[in-house]
């Protein structure tokens, strides 16, 4: 009986729980403004620094090669039989096909380029500094507040992601906290930031987090061209050719009539 008092007076103090008006206005806002801008600021501070990429003449003739062979096997059946054949015998033709001169020597692994370090913790820097930064400052200055409510009951494992920094064993689940809302803005603005920024921004920090290398992209290893061009070539060896445009006159009279 004791147990079912408390818990009836637990539910009480729950829901007699009022919010000043003024909340809304000194801290919500505020949150959701401060991210939104300091995404954009973020953004185009990645913008300035950012390395202009090199354009390199033998990985971009290596992949002009290989587009070739992958549009002679879509768009093959447009061309005559004879042309399929004279074009995957010039890729593919043993010692003096494209695919079989046009090779290179791969470096081994860790002797890529040593700029590309410097650019990957330039990034990390750019993406962890200023985002600790700003949740300290919001810390600071919204800690302590519960800013609004989900309309929806949720179950006892969610106090501790929804009221960061309010410990209260009387406060509902259903209650939002200032810090756990600045975290919901710094990681929900991912559409807002792609009306207004476009698709591949560097203000969307749920990317961020969800693939921390992407700062790395493209500063890998390289595959090996020779075995990209020798899957090219057993694939056009095993294609067939279908003549699209056998019957193409004919098809166009019965339109034409």
């Amino acid at each position: 009986a004791i147990l079912a008092q408390e818990a009836d007076t637990s539910r009480r103090r729950m829901a007699d729980l009022l919010l000043d008006s003024d909340i809304g206005l000194w801290v919500v806002v505020p949150i959701v403004l401060i991210t939104f801008f300091f995404g954009l600021l973020r953004h185009y501070i990645m913008l300035l620094v950012k390395p202009a990429k090199k354009l390199d003449r033998v990985q971009l003739t290596e992949s002009n090669i290989i587009l070739k062979g992958r549009l002679l096997r879509q768009n093959g059946g447009y061309i005559p039989k004879t042309s399929f054949a004279s074009r995957r015998s010039f890729l593919c033709q043993k010692e003096t096909g494209l695919y079989k001169s046009k090779r290179r020597s791969v470096p081994p692994p860790g002797m890529g380029d040593p700029s590309a370090m410097n650019d990957m913790m330039k990034g990390q820097l750019l993406n962890n500094v200023p985002m600790m930064a700003m949740g300290g400052l919001i810390n600071w200055f919204f800690s302590g507040f519960v800013t609004l409510k989900v309309p929806f009951p949720l179950t006892t494992q969610f106090k501790q992601m929804l009221q960061r920094g309010v410990e209260l064993t009387t406060l509902g689940s259903s209650w939002v906290s200032s810090m756990s809302f600045y975290f919901i803005c710094l990681f929900g603005m991912r559409s807002i930031y792609t009306l207004v920024l476009g698709e591949g921004n560097a203000a969307d920090n749920s990317r961020a987090m969800a693939n921390p290398m992407a700062a790395t992209e493209g500063m890998g290893q390289m595959p090996d061209p020779g075995k990209v061009f020798d899957a090219e070539c057993e694939a056009l060896q095993v294609t067939r050719h279908v003549w699209l445009l056998e019957d193409a006159v004919d098809r166009a009279e019965a339109l034409l009539r």
